[in-house]
């Protein structure tokens, strides 16, 4: 059974799929300050899943079992810590990821890179199931889009914009899993990886992420001492405390003191604060929300 889009577009929408828009108040906020949030979402299950805190975790489709256990079992501690856990529904580390959360008896999401009535793998149709009633599967693509090569890439963007941090399991070079890696450095989110052996060809990338800047992961407390400030942040974002004194705590940033009338870039807010990219921009984030700065070309402005 189909019902009517009520856009213009006159796209069918599958009974039981929920559509948000960008001025939807449940559109998740993370996502929404990115540079190229999706115009529309479609979900089934629970949309309200995200707009909580999310690890991303990917890696391979041609996984080793030594990363589908050690994918299973972290996403199992992260759940247990108060993480939903954000993934791409492929196979490998992301239905190991899917699997673990979903096991420890937590909510996962399913980013899918076709229309949200399509399974891609189709063998993935039962854990499909699962996600839906317990988390929720999400696309930007409308209905009927089938599994094109160049939506994996746009389907990255939304797993790390949706998230806190991003998680690689393993990886080779090259890799889809480093394309999420990337964005999420863009958008100022935490980058994570575990340290394989170089002998083990399917762990290059994450070698590569650890030399480059990610940080090295042997157990959840590497992920979770990184995501706290981030955490609180979004808890803030998205639970505002209703005290007087709420604006008065945003207007003392010191990002904010360190902004003008002029064109400030997050790098460069970066260098003159001293502070981590991701923790800049999810101050950055909070301060646009309370329409204390603008983003524009430059970068940004005080409002």
């Amino acid at each position: 059974m189909y019902v009517e889009d009520p856009r213009p577009t006159g796209v069918a929408t599958p009974a039981g799929v929920e559509i948000l828009s960008l001025a939807d108040d449940r559109y998740p906020p993370l996502l929404r300050l990115i540079h190229d949030p999706p115009q529309r979402l479609y979900v089934r299950g629970d949309p309200a899943v995200l707009r909580e805190p999310q690890l991303a975790v990917v890696g391979s489709r041609k996984a080793s079992a030594a990363a589908v256990r050690a994918a299973e079992a972290l996403c199992g501690q992260a759940v247990a810590s108060g993480l939903h856990i954000c993934s791409g529904l492929a196979l490998g580390i992301d239905a190991a990821a899917h699997r673990g959360a979903l096991r420890a008896g937590g909510k996962s999401v399913a980013v899918m890179a076709t229309g949200i009535d399509g399974i891609y793998p189709a063998r993935h149709r039962p854990l499909a199931a699962e996600l839906a009633q317990s988390g929720c599967l999400v696309t930007e693509f409308p209905p009927g889009t089938p599994p094109l090569r160049h939506n994996f890439p746009r389907r990255n963007r939304i797993i790390s914009g949706l998230s806190l941090g991003v998680l690689v399991v393993e990886a080779a070079l090259p890799s889809g899993s480093l394309i999420t890696a990337g964005t999420a450095v863009e958008q100022g989110r935490e980058v994570f990886a575990l340290p394989w052996s170089m002998l083990h060809p399917g762990g290059t990338g994450c070698l590569r992420l650890i030399r480059d800047g990610a940080k090295m992961v042997q157990g959840i407390d590497d992920i979770l001492e990184e995501l706290g400030p981030l955490y609180r942040l979004q808890q803030d974002l998205f639970e505002p405390q209703q005290e007087p004194g709420g604006a008065v705590a945003a207007a003392a940033s010191p990002i904010l003191d360190l902004l003008g009338f002029e064109a400030v870039s997050s790098d460069e807010l970066v260098r003159a604060s001293g502070l981590p990219a991701a923790r800049v921009m999810a101050e950055l984030s909070t301060l646009e929300l309370e329409g204390l700065v603008t983003r524009c070309s430059g970068g940004y402005t005080r409002t």
